[in-house]
């Protein structure tokens, strides 16, 4: 089994959590969580949908003790999701996190009423200690809380819904990634039969070979064949499982608590969609242009992704270390040596092996430990912005690490931010290191197509959820009618400079957003648009912009962005805003017609 890369033995270091699955500390601390857990309800309930509601100082004391409350069991569960990552085929590893998932749903339903009777205080009693001094630190924690109201049910059905959850959506989850970690893929390379997990079979379509392409293309489909109904009816579990919650909830359609956690109005994605597709014929000019460069008369599927001339594919995780420490270095000092923790600290896990899950990840919960970086290395150089935006994710969780857990997180369309901004660093040094034209033309190239991947691509996905849902909700779907929606959502973006090769029908399948988290797929358009913007801003600005940028990633989740991105001048509602990023793009494609003559 050929699964060796430069990045074999690079795997984190879990001992700064739990000694090990089995490490008593972990269920004393969940034992200890849960009698904390009991005693905060004790405390506190009744006391808060109260009269002229709490006094203020009194729900200060009870939002900090729950606070820690939550941060002490986010332990817990944080590692054995990590454990449970690093290798699904290990069923002490599954057995941990079901149990540590059965335990936090017991502590969650204690909690729980917490937030319901903050939910039945009035609204003028509300925002009266939304506006009390006492509480600006929880300012936007409590005001973002009431946006619920309306989709909240009763503490039972709260509870009952927390407990189904086990044995529902997450067991399908859990389902879907032990399954996609477990496929194998035969494939001849050189002459040798080898055996590849997902992450890299889909790798080689990256492959400088065609042939090589068109056979990982092939054997990735041919695989994914054979489990087709089974990826689709927990696709369509899943999906009846939200509309039934979506129902219950009185959400109007199924991206409305999507939108509602990223505390993004509807209207501001449906116009950035809509930019989105008017732009594009910039994909469909740059596929022309890339079919003359690879002497095709028209592109296959396989083809999309192929590297342009002689750029060095094999990438070494110690230079991919080296390249990434001095971008982020040459934007800011701190930026550097906040990322060589992570390598220095062994907080990253980038080896591939039989049992891991596939694609990338960084976990910065909760604030009061380190972030962890997941990624397969294949030494291919597209890892190194892998890398580079994983770290990112870190660099803006250990800035956000000075807001209280409540003001943390930053929702979804901004916690792409900094990870697409290190990508956006990186690729800018890369180029500048390069003195071959050759060579800066395959690596704007393969900028150029890294946004695609991000931009359209996250589009067209959110597209297909779109008519995926929509035909859920008046039936069952089979792979086949999957796959209609799937390539008409694609349809649109390849035009007719890209053949969509048989086979792809599948290539919703084994994406796993659609699993895990429905409708996350725009908040990657939203991300990398804002980001092609803010870099805009750097490139004029120079450093007087670091502080600016650096104040956005410490401020976490503490306010709503829009709010954030007004400080910053943006006004997201602005078809013209969203185009200022196309505009960057349409640079790019300009800089590669004219690199490559």
């Amino acid at each position: 089994m050929a699964l060796t890369s430069s990045a074999t033995g690079v795997a984190w270091d879990l001992s700064d959590l739990f000694a090990s699955y089995d490490d008593p500390t972990l269920s004393a601390m969940l034992n200890e969580g849960a009698a904390e857990a009991e005693a905060f309800a004790q405390t506190y309930r009744g006391t808060i949908n109260v009269p002229d509601g709490p006094d203020p100082e009194f729900l200060r004391t009870a939002l900090e003790r729950q606070e820690a409350l939550q941060d002490q069991f986010a332990k817990p569960m944080v590692y054995a999701m990590l454990l449970f990552s690093a290798d699904t085929s290990k069923p002490e590893y599954r057995n941990l996190q079901q149990q540590v998932e059965q335990q936090m749903t017991a502590i969650r339903n204690q909690l729980l009423f917490f937030d319901l009777e903050w939910l039945e205080v009035s609204d003028e009693d509300a925002q009266r200690l939304i506006d009390h001094p006492t509480l600006a630190t929880y300012r936007h924690y409590l005001a973002s809380a009431r946006r619920y109201r309306p989709h909240t049910l009763s503490e039972a059905e709260e509870q009952i819904v927390n407990e189904k959850d086990v044995t529902g959506i997450s067991a399908w989850q859990r389902l879907f990634a032990e399954l996609t970690a477990s496929l194998s893929f035969p494939i001849t390379l050189d002459g040798e039969e080898q055996i590849l997990p997902l992450d890299g079979v889909l790798t080689l379509m990256r492959h400088t070979d065609r042939a090589v392409r068109e056979q990982a293309f092939k054997t990735l489909y041919s695989v994914l064949e054979d489990q087709a109904q089974t990826l689709a009816y927990i696709y369509n579990t899943l999906m009846q499982d939200q509309l039934t919650m979506d129902r219950l909830r009185a959400y109007p359609d199924p991206m409305a608590s999507r939108h509602l956690a990223n505390e993004v109005e509807p209207e501001v994605v449906a116009t950035m969609m809509d930019v989105v597709e008017q732009n594009y014929p910039i994909a469909q000019r740059y596929f022309a242009l890339k079919a003359r460069l690879l002497n095709l008369p028209l592109l296959q599927l396989y083809d999309q992704y192929a590297p342009i001339g002689e750029v060095k594919a094999h990438m070494p995780y110690a230079d991919a270390r080296s390249i990434v420490l001095e971008a982020f270095g040459v934007f800011d000092p701190s930026f550097r040596d906040a990322a060589a923790l992570f390598f220095d600290n062994h907080w990253i896990d980038a080896e591939m092996r039989p049992g891991k899950r596939g694609g990338a990840f960084c976990m910065g919960y909760p604030p009061s430990n380190h972030p962890y970086v997941l990624c397969n290395y294949t030494d291919d150089i597209r890892d190194v912005m892998t890398v580079a935006h994983e770290l990112g994710h870190g660099i803006h969780f250990w800035l956000a690490r000075k807001q209280t857990l409540f003001n943390f997180g930053p929702s979804l369309p901004l916690a792409e931010t900094a990870s697409v901004f290190g990508e956006m660093l990186t690729f800018e040094h890369l180029l500048e290191r390069e003195q071959d034209q050759d060579e800066k033309l395959a690596l704007v190239c393969g900028k150029i197509e890294d946004i695609f991947a991000t931009v359209f691509r996250q589009n067209v996905l959110t597209r297909f959820e779109q008519a995926a849902f929509a035909g859920r909700n008046e039936n069952r779907l089979t792979p086949e009618q999957l796959g209609e929606r799937w390539l008409e959502a694609n349809r649109r973006y390849y035009g007719d400079k890209i053949e969509m090769t048989d086979g792809y029908a599948l290539g919703w399948s084994y994406i796993p957003h659609f699993i895990n988290s429905p409708f996350y797929c725009y908040s990657y358009v939203f991300g990398e648009l804002l980001v092609l913007a803010l870099y805009g801003m750097y490139r004029e600005q120079g450093k007087d912009f670091v502080p600016r940028y650096v104040a956005l990633l410490e401020a976490g989740g503490s306010q709503a962005p829009g709010e954030l991105l007004a400080a910053l001048g943006i006004d997201t509602n602005d078809p013209q805003f969203w185009q200022l990023g196309f505009n960057e793009l349409r640079r790019l494609v300009d800089w590669a017609e004219e690199l490559a003559g």
